[in-house]
């Protein structure tokens, strides 16, 4: 067993080639609580990851779903990071690498999926396709708000850990995203969102 992420609510690990993730026990919470807050999280983490695939999205098959213990077992996508390679890349390959995200984030949303933490973190490249993962802070919405909150936070995490080719990757992001079918709304409201941030930091 390789512990690959520990975070507050969940350890992920690397086990006979599946990824599991457990969520774990907080001692400080009620016990009824505590089960709720990991028994729901991961039912509706499953049920995302498997109507993505049912959308043609990219995203880890789901193995298994352990509501006794807490644990998804999934797919292990044996490929590279984007986070940690995509600053070393020349301009044609991140405007491709950058597209394909794009992509299969219009194919998410066109799906109503939210991801909710779209960093570079969460996009690995195998086999020349972007794979989508970790949609443990994921949910469905038909709102064209929560879809430009969505594209934000990606934005936001290439402005914070990507600077150099943040505007580059970003212009690509909606090349590709330019497929889905809200495109013109979401981006709109991307805009209004991005002010709406600014606003909120100059204020402060």
């Amino acid at each position: 067993m390789k512990i690959l992420k520990q975070g507050a609510e969940a350890i992920i690990y690397l086990e006979n080639n599946e990824i599991i993730k457990h969520r774990i026990k907080k001692n400080y919470r009620i016990n009824e609580i505590d089960i709720k807050k990991r028994k729901y999280p991961t039912r509706i983490e499953a049920k995302l990851l498997q109507k993505a695939i049912s959308l043609g999205v990219n995203v880890p098959s789901v193995n298994k779903v352990d509501e006794k213990d807490f644990k998804l077992v999934l797919e292990y996508i044996n490929g590279k990071i984007v986070r940690d390679y995509v600053d070393n890349l020349n301009e044609q390959d991140i405007k491709k690498i950058f597209n394909e995200i794009g992509n299969e984030i219009a194919k998410l949303h066109d799906g109503n999926i939210i991801h909710g933490d779209l960093t570079t973190a969460n996009f690995i490249l195998r086999d020349n396709k972007i794979f989508i993962i970790d949609f443990g802070l994921g949910f469905t919405s038909e709102k064209v708000e929560n879809k430009a909150v969505d594209l934000r936070v990606l934005k936001q995490a290439l402005e914070s850990k990507h600077s150099k080719i943040s505007e580059l990757a970003f212009n690509e992001v909606l090349i590709g995203y330019s497929k889905s079918k809200t495109y013109e709304m979401v981006v709109e409201r991307l805009g209004i969102v991005s002010l709406r941030g600014r606003y909120k930091r100059k204020k402060k």
